[in-house]
């Protein structure tokens, strides 16, 4: 299934909107390194697989940006080392 990410800049968030619902991973912006905070995926939409979708969309409009991430959330940090072959979009 396919979502559209949605860069919400005035709450630093990268979201998803679904059924009314709203999946999020939060961020700061720290010299165009992108601490990625907070992965928020409600209880009507887990289980689903969306917050690893959604990091994935995350992750490429970061590389889109010429930018870099860095991990700062348990599930992103979790998601690091299953998916090592992502290290070269993090600091």
């Amino acid at each position: 299934m396919s979502y559209t990410l949605i860069h919400n800049a005035n709450e630093c968030k990268y979201e998803y909107h679904i059924d009314g619902a709203v999946a999020y991973i939060t961020y700061d912006d720290e010299n165009g390194n992108m601490h990625l905070t907070h992965t928020i995926v409600p209880d009507e939409l887990a289980g689903k697989g969306l917050a690893k979708t959604l990091l994935e969309d995350v992750l490429q409009q970061i590389k889109n940006d010429n930018k870099k991430a860095v991990a700062q959330c348990s599930y992103i940090i979790k998601y690091l080392e299953k998916h090592p072959e992502a290290s070269d979009l993090f600091v």
